[in-house]
């Protein structure tokens, strides 16, 4: 007894390793293996990205296990790969990687801007893993926009998630701070968007002169300086809400691009808090939510600038 309490120790011993010898998942796995660890604890481990499939992070408690491969759980989460702490990971599977994207931070590199992206970041971090890890861009935030980020661990998932958006996506919901007092407190925007060659998206009530772009919103709040809306794309068009709240005169706060006149939070008042997909190799459906900034509700919290 004395020998197995000391190998399920995390203080006497930092990383445990496992040979699966039947097909099982991943959570029962670990729970048979691990008989001294409270079922609470297991799913800490799990949920904090310390169990590793083959060297690779995994946070699906149902993760399908096959005879041969190595389970590693590393007690210590120093010892676990992370990115770099702008970023954090939602979530993580052989395929995928859910971001919760800072403010501020660009998706991609620009001319101005190589390194410090969250694309960047995720291939750094992947490497670190294996150098042959690659990370594949399937959709992007504008840079002062913060939320979750979807990216691919290999280029056929990327091109069949980006062949099939608009039946994968199930749901995009972002939540904006945008000025005035909204009304009616609900509707709907329509209209075709088209980029001039100054890279400025304009609004059209003519099918001749874009791509339609539909936007579903509802006010949460108001303190009749500024409105909480909470948003919902139909089309993911380039600067759709952006460009969407400007056309209803209510632009976003912070987004001088397109019309705004305050910026009391220091940066644009746009969150993608809601991102839901099917999973292009499970089939699964997976719901990501991340919390309202708290600097946007402190706005109609306090009445005070953040």
């Amino acid at each position: 007894m004395k020998n197995s309490e000391k190998r399920y120790s995390p203080v006497k011993k930092k990383i445990d390793a496992f040979i699966v010898e039947k097909e099982d998942t991943l959570l029962a796995f670990l729970l048979a293996k691990l008989p001294q660890k409270s079922r609470n604890t297991v799913k800490k481990v799990l949920g904090d990205r310390q169990i590793f499939v083959e060297k690779k992070p995994v946070t699906q408690f149902d993760h399908p296990l096959r005879p041969g491969q190595k389970v590693e759980v590393r007690w210590d989460p120093a010892a676990a790969h992370k990115p770099g702490q702008e970023l954090k990971i939602v979530h993580e599977d052989e395929d995928l990687i859910v971001i919760d994207k800072p403010s501020g931070l660009l998706t991609v590199a620009t001319d101005k801007e190589k390194r410090k992206t969250a694309y960047a970041m995720l291939s750094d971090y992947v490497k670190s893993q294996d150098k042959e890890n690659k990370i594949f861009i399937v959709h992007r935030l504008d840079r002062e926009t913060s939320g979750l980020l979807l990216f691919a661990k290999n280029e056929t998932i990327k091109r069949q998630i980006q062949e099939t958006w608009e039946t994968t996506i199930a749901e995009r919901t972002y939540v904006a701070v945008v000025e005035g007092q909204v009304e009616p407190p609900e509707g709907t925007i329509t209209s075709w968007l088209k980029e001039s060659s100054a890279l400025i998206v304009y609004s059209h009530q003519s099918s001749q002169l874009g791509k339609k772009a539909i936007t579903h919103y509802k006010k949460l709040r108001d303190n009749g300086t500024f409105s909480l809306l909470q948003l919902n794309l139909e089309t993911g068009r380039k600067h759709q809400i952006r460009v969407h709240m400007q056309d209803i005169k209510h632009p976003i706060i912070g987004d001088d691009k397109y019309g705004a006149s305050q910026n009391p939070l220091r940066r644009m008042g746009l969150h993608a808090q809601v991102l839901a997909f099917t999973h292009p190799k499970t089939g699964k459906l997976c719901r990501f939510e991340t919390a309202i900034p708290g600097k946007f509700l402190r706005l109609f919290t306090t009445g005070k600038t953040p």
